[in-house]
């Protein structure tokens, strides 16, 4: 039973990676059932004071990830367009690769403004570099607290097993 939480746990942590790029995944939140899992294997000592904390941690951050690419977008005039649009290309880009996943959003948050106010390019490139800041600010956080998430796992699973 150890073994299959193991394996499933550090599925999840996998997942999380995942899940900082891609916007169906919560990517934090999955990483720390991971780490849940990993806790409710027999050779790991149960530190809830731990759990709770990254917890914490995953929730946050998974809140902030709402939060940030709007004021971003907000920030340099972009409008909720922007907003969806970098989402959109994200989603797009992904086929094309880590340039696509980089320019996918820029490229979506410019669309998505255009079809707002295609009268006004300059406004529409101004709020899509806004969007695309808040995206790769928000979408490096995601993935730095999964990575953390992932080291944790693997140094805790390492010390036990």
């Amino acid at each position: 039973m150890d073994l299959f939480l193991l394996i499933i746990g550090f599925f999840f942590i996998i997942l999380g990676i995942f899940g900082s790029f891609l916007p169906v995944l919560p990517g934090p939140i999955m990483g720390w059932v991971g780490l849940l899992l990993l806790h409710l294997t027999s050779v790991i000592q149960k530190d809830w004071t731990f759990l709770g904390v990254t917890l914490a941690v995953a929730i946050i951050v998974f809140v902030l990830d709402y939060i940030i690419p709007v004021l971003g977008t907000k920030k340099y005039g972009g409008t909720k367009y922007g907003v969806y649009g970098s989402m959109i290309g994200l989603i797009l880009g992904l086929g094309l690769g880590p340039l696509g996943i980089i320019l996918g959003p820029f490229f979506g948050a410019l669309v998505g403004e255009l079809i707002k106010d295609s009268k006004n390019s300059n406004k529409a490139l101004r709020a899509a570099y806004g969007s695309f800041i808040g995206f790769l600010l928000s979408t490096g956080l995601k993935f730095a607290v999964s990575l953390t998430f992932m080291v944790l796992f693997i140094k805790q699973a390492w010390a036990g097993f």
